[in-house]
């Protein structure tokens, strides 16, 4: 399980990269350590939750993340801010 939830973090940050025209360069996966210290500076932070409707369903919601599916991703560019760190699941 530990892999594909890897995997889908990786994939979510590759296209989210590709949907905001970012060079592939600036998308860094992160660790639990740099994630925590980021958690203790929540202003800093957007969460951002990539996954389609159906796959909440499956796998339940996680709190504080903003959910813009994939699919709607590029007409909702504006609701994500240019200002703070982006963490997608």
């Amino acid at each position: 399980m530990k892999a594909f939830c890897q995997a889908c973090i990786v994939a979510s940050l590759l296209a989210f990269a590709f949907a905001c025209a970012q060079p592939a360069g600036k998308v860094k996966e992160l660790t639990a350590e740099e994630l925590a210290r980021l958690l203790e500076q929540p202003d800093k932070v957007f969460f951002l939750d990539v996954r389609e409707p159906y796959e909440i369903r499956m796998l339940g919601s996680v709190k504080g993340y903003v959910n813009i599916p994939m699919s709607q991703l590029p007409a909702r560019l504006g609701e994500i801010p240019k200002n703070k760190v982006i963490v997608t699941l």
